[in-house]
C-alpha cells in the first residue's frame, strides 16, 4: 500500500451543504465528497484489491467506487482533512487480516475432573430416590 499514490488517485468535490445555516449556506460549498476508484488504483496490489473488495463490499458501489461525504465543519478545508483521515482509516481497516484461531487442547486432568464431578452428582441424585420395594 502506497499512501502517496493512493491519495493522488482520490478525487475531491465541494458541494453545497444541506440543512440550516442561514444565508451563508446558499453561497458557500463547504461539504466535501471524496471518490476513490478501487478497480483502477495503482497504489494496491491485486491481492490487496481483492481483500479490500471483500472487506468493504457494503461500502463500495457496483463499479468499485468508494464515496464518502463530510459536512461536519463549516470550513471546506477542515472537511477535506476529516474525510481524508476517515478514508485512510477505512482503507487500513479494510486491509486488516485477523490471525487464524488455534484450537486449544483440553487437558486430560480437566476431562477427568468433569467426569468425576458428573459421577458424584449422579450418586447424590441416586441417594435421594425412594428405595425400590420390589
Amino acid at each position: 500500500m502506497e499512501i502517496q499514490t493512493i491519495l493522488s488517485e482520490v478525487k475531491y468535490k465541494a458541494v453545497r451543504s444541506s440543512g440550516a445555516g442561514g444565508q451563508n449556506v446558499n453561497k458557500v460549498s463547504s461539504k466535501v465528497v471524496l471518490t476513490f476508484d478501487l478497480s483502477n488504483s495503482q497504489g494496491f496490489s491485486e491481492e490487496e484489491k481483492l481483500l479490500l473488495e471483500t472487506n468493504l463490499h457494503n461500502r463500495l458501489t457496483t463499479d468499485l467506487l468508494l464515496i464518502l461525504n463530510c459536512d461536519e465543519d463549516r470550513s471546506q478545508i477542515k472537511n477535506k482533512e476529516i474525510i481524508t483521515k476517515r478514508f485512510l482509516d477505512i482503507i487500513k481497516k479494510g486491509l486488516f487480516v485477523p490471525k487464524e484461531r488455534k484450537a486449544t487442547k483440553i487437558p486430560k486432568s480437566v476431562i477427568r475432573k468433569r467426569i468425576k464431578d458428573k459421577k458424584n452428582i449422579s450418586e447424590i441424585k441416586q441417594s435421594r430416590r425412594k428405595p425400590n420395594l420390589d
